[in-house]
Order: structure tokens, then C-alpha cells, then sequence
């Protein structure tokens, strides 16, 4: 039997369209765009299909997960800093009635005190943290098996 075709949303905050730039000791040398084209290849097998996006703003990162009220099964997200500081982006997320994965490319439990702190993990649906790009791509296959036990 042919699993359903869901559309999922991949949201990324600021600072990662420097992906490859930025802290590659950090974050790694693979950019967005490489990132986005592995998840596009493994959304496609799984039966999901994405939308990925990213803004530096946080208002229209709030606006965009407002928008995924309608249409989306799920949505991944690096809030990237924002993580740490948005409560507008915690409520925006408390409004959505779909499955949410947080995924962080670095671990940020081996990093900064202040990055210690989610506003995004208590409305998610789990967290990945420090695979990388790797971690994108572990998000979705969550995403799949959180669909399929769902249906």
C-alpha cells in the first residue's frame, strides 16, 4: 500500500543561508542549498513533499509558520538563535495542530549556557541535535514514522 503524500514545511532562521561560511568548525562546510537538495532527494523516497525555507527575520518567521496552518502535515524547524530568544516564535508554533521536529546542526548542549534553552522543544515533537546536515534528513524520517502512526 502506497503511503500518503504529505506536504511538509522546513524552516530555518538566521544566520544559515552562511552555511559553509560560517563557524565551519561549527556548523561544517556543506551550505543551505546542498542541505536543501538532500532533504528535497529523501523527502521525495519517503513519500513527503517539501518546502524548505529560511529568513533572517523573525517576524516573517512567524508569519510563514502562521501560514502552515493550512496545508502542511508537519513542520521542521532551526529557529537557529531565535531558538533561545523568541516567544513570538513558542506561540506561533502552539498554534499549528501538526507534528513539529526541532533540529539544531551543532549540539547545543556542548556549547554556550544560553543555548541551553528551547522555546521551540516544548512544542515540539522531539529534538535532533549535532548530526550536522545529517540531522535534516533524520528529522524527516521522524517526520515520516510521526505521519505514519498517525494515520
Amino acid at each position: 500500500m502506497a503511503k500518503q503524500r504529505h506536504n511538509i514545511l522546513v524552516l530555518n532562521g538566521p544566520n544559515l543561508n552562511m552555511l559553509g561560511v560560517r563557524e565551519p568548525d561549527v556548523y561544517g562546510f556543506k551550505n543551505l542549498s546542498a542541505i536543501a537538495l538532500e532533504c528535497e532527494e529523501l523527502a521525495s523516497e519517503l513519500g513527503l513533499a517539501i518546502d524548505f525555507r529560511q529568513s533572517n527575520d523573525e517576524g516573517e518567521l512567524v508569519t510563514i509558520i502562521q501560514q502552515a496552518r493550512e496545508g502542511f502535515s508537519g513542520l521542521i524547524i532551526n529557529a537557529a538563535a531565535y531558538t533561545h530568544t523568541s516567544i513570538a516564535i513558542h506561540d506561533a508554533l502552539k498554534l499549528l495542530d501538526v507534528p513539529v521536529i526541532e533540529v539544531h546542526l551543532s549540539n547545543i548542549y556542548q556549547r554556550e549556557a544560553f543555548r541551553h534553552h528551547s522555546y521551540v522543544s516544548p512544542v515540539a515533537a522531539g529534538v535532533i541535535c549535532g548530526f550536522g546536515g545529517h540531522g535534516y534528513l533524520l528529522a524527516l524520517q521522524a517526520m515520516r514514522a510521526l505521519l505514519d502512526d498517525d494515520a
